[in-house]
This record gives C-alpha cells, structure tokens and sequence, in this order.
C-alpha cells in the first residue's frame, strides 16, 4: 500500500519542469562565500539541480512583486544533512524564493525559509529561518500543488506544509513565523532551567527554578495552541 508524502513534497507540474544543473562555481560567484563555506560545499553537496520554475508561464498563475516566481532546487548530498550556511548561501545566489528538496539515499527532504524583498531596499532579499519537514522515500505518492489565486498565495500556502506548528484561524505567515522563533527561544530557555536545575544542589535554588520552568512551560503552551 503507498504511504501518503508529507505534505511538503508535491508533484510539480512537469510543464515547470527546468532540469539544469547548477555549477558550484556559479554559486560562488554570486554568493562569494567564504573558504570554510566552500569547504562545507566540498563535504557536503554532491550536486546542484534547479529542478522546477513556478511561474506565470508555467503554471498560469499571476506574479506578485514578492514573488515573481518559484525556483524547486534539488539537492543531491553526500552526507544526511546540510548546513543551513550551505543553503543560505544558495539563496543568496537567486533573487527569487527557492524551496529545496534535500536528496540523500532514496530520501527527499523538503526545506526552505521565508524569503522577500527588502522593506526598505527594493534590489535586496530578507531570508528568514529555516524550516524542514520529514524526509521521506523517493517513489511515495505526492499531492497536487493547492490551489492559489497568485504565487504569493502559492508561495506562503507551501512554505506553511514546512511548518512544525500549524496556523492559527486568521494568522499571517509572518505573524505564524515570528510565533515560531518565539517557541524556539522558549523552548532554548527552557533546555537550559532543566540543566541548572539537575546540577543545582540547594533546595532553595531548585524551588526558584522549578517556578521560572513552570512560567516557561506555560508560555510554551500558549505559543502551541
């Protein structure tokens, strides 16, 4: 019986289909990374294909300013997993917003982070954090793409199936992205109260950490439901 993909990983439109592989040195060039990222490359990535183009030309939907179109990047590795220093740095090399498909022994995963155009510099690109769903086996059935009246619409609708915590009724994408970082840094907090307070010694120390852990814990609730 075929399983059902994560969400994440869709069955592109084959008229979006591009199949050009993507030199490093290309990457280099517009990116200028250091020698240490480049390093990262060597150990790393295996190959580089720009996979699909979403666009007014492809898929008939219409262009915003923020997203003029979509590029699907695969990412052939050599290890089971990439730096995100490796990532941005691809994307540093498109101006335009990019979701990778991280390819590893018969595996896809799909990751991408929230890009647009600068507030306040109309030629420069703001990139966010990144955010991966579940890798998953090559050859599983994939959803259609949803269905959107733009490619900004398409766009926030697929960076959304990235998401570890779902939307909230009415929630903006970044507004739903800056409750994320948010739970991270909580979530960071709280990693570090739980170590002070297996190391810690005095019970009167334990009492007080054991009150910012439950303050904690309950904002952590907050930001999830």
């Amino acid at each position: 019986m075929t399983t059902q993909a994560p969400p994440a990983l869709f069955a592109w439109p084959p008229q979006a289909a591009v199949g050009r592989a993507v030199a490093k040195s290309k990457i280099y060039a517009h990116a200028k990374p250091t020698a240490a990222l480049r390093a990262l490359f060597v150990e790393q990535v295996e190959s580089i294909t720009w996979a699909y183009k979403l666009s007014p030309e492809t898929i008939n939907l219409p262009a915003k300013s923020a997203v003029p179109e979509i590029e699907v990047f695969e990412v052939a590795l050599k290890l089971p997993d990439a730096s995100h220093s490796v990532l941005r740095c691809i994307d540093k090399a498109m101006p335009r917003p990019i979701l990778f498909n991280l390819r590893f022994e018969g595996h896809t995963q799909p990751i991408a982070a929230y890009k647009r155009p600068s507030d306040s510099a109309s030629d420069q690109w703001v990139l966010g954090d990144y955010h991966a769903a579940p890798w998953q086996k090559d050859g599983d059935a994939r959803p259609a793409l949803p269905v959107a009246l733009d490619l900004q619409g398409l766009y926030e609708q697929l960076l959304r199936q990235h998401l570890s915590v779902p939307a909230r009724a009415g929630e903006t994408l970044r507004d739903q992205l800056d409750r994320l970082a948010a739970l991270a840094a909580k979530r960071a907090s709280a990693a570090k109260l739980e170590a002070r307070l297996n190391a810690e010694k005095q019970f009167n120390r334990k009492v007080e950490i054991n009150a910012q852990l439950r303050t904690i814990r309950t904002e952590l609730e907050a930001l999830t439901r």
